[in-house]
């Protein structure tokens, strides 16, 4: 199986990661894919939002499996793997995982830790996303090191360029340093109000400025208050209001997303004829 590591990532907080992540990654199990859901953010928001309030509780987390790479102990299969409901697995995390950061900065290859851990899963998912934290530190260069794709939620509310640049140019390190099968699958317009024009305005200067390099994803993901109430439900927007405009924007958001993913292999095909 050919597995897909996407990455989702931005370092503003507040842009809708990890409501991306929970339902992207839903979407793709309804659409028949085999999906982990990676949490990489010591503050477990992703771990909370699929139903586990108290990640500090929760006996293994991907500290632990962190740990166990950088200290050579084997890893059981599925361990520390939490099953939910709707159909995708959850590695989750908990505070433990700032102690991590911590202990990466002295360690040998320490931005590719993740990635080992990973390698041990790839042929059980065919989709593994990741959401990361909100900053560029080791935990998300790790995140980049181990991921083929990056989806990168900005939200729609002023123009974030400053921020975009400094994240692109960590992609561009990464893919140039550690990791060159990475790619941008595009930036993802989300809390999108469209009774303003200001939204309008910023997806327009989006596509405008980075439109030429980057893809900016046709879907835009509205605002709504309740994809806010999902969280404490800990179930997704399909579950929650599955006839909404949020379920239908992140049900269109996972049909491009494959739709790139076909054309990639298509090209790749291609190439190697």
């Amino acid at each position: 199986m050919n597995t897909q590591i996407i990455s989702i990532s931005n370092q503003k907080g507040g842009v809708g990661k990890t409501t991306t992540c929970v339902n992207l990654g839903i979407g793709l199990a309804q659409e028949g894919k085999k999906v982990l859901l990676v949490d990489a953010d010591p503050q477990g928001s992703l771990t909370i939002s699929l139903g586990h309030p108290q990640p500090d509780k929760l006996p293994v987390t991907l500290s632990d499996m962190m740990g166990k790479i950088l200290t050579d102990q084997p890893i059981r299969p599925g361990e520390g793997i939490i099953h939910h409901s709707e159909g995708v697995d959850l590695m989750p995390a908990d505070i433990q995982l700032s102690g991590m950061e911590v202990s990466l900065v002295n360690a040998m290859s320490r931005e590719t830790i993740l990635r080992q851990y990973l390698d041990t899963l790839k042929g059980q998912y065919s989709h593994i996303l990741i959401d990361c934290q909100p900053s560029l530190g080791m935990l998300t260069v790790n995140a980049l090191a181990a991921a083929n794709r990056i989806i990168i939620p900005v939200q729609a509310e002023y123009l974030p360029a400053k921020g975009l640049e400094q994240l692109l140019q960590t992609v561009a390190k990464v893919k140039r340093q550690l990791n060159p099968k990475l790619q941008i699958d595009g930036i993802l317009l989300t809390m999108v109000d469209s009774r303003t024009n200001f939204a309008k305005d910023i997806a327009a200067l989006l596509r405008e400025t980075y439109g030429s390099k980057i893809k900016v994803f046709g879907t835009e993901i509205p605002h709504s208050v309740r994809a806010k109430e999902t969280t404490a439900e800990g179930r997704s927007i399909f579950a929650h209001d599955p006839n909404g405009k949020v379920a239908a924007a992140y049900q269109s958001l996972t049909k491009e997303v494959l739709k790139l993913e076909k054309q990639r292999e298509k090209h790749k095909a291609g190439f190697s004829r």
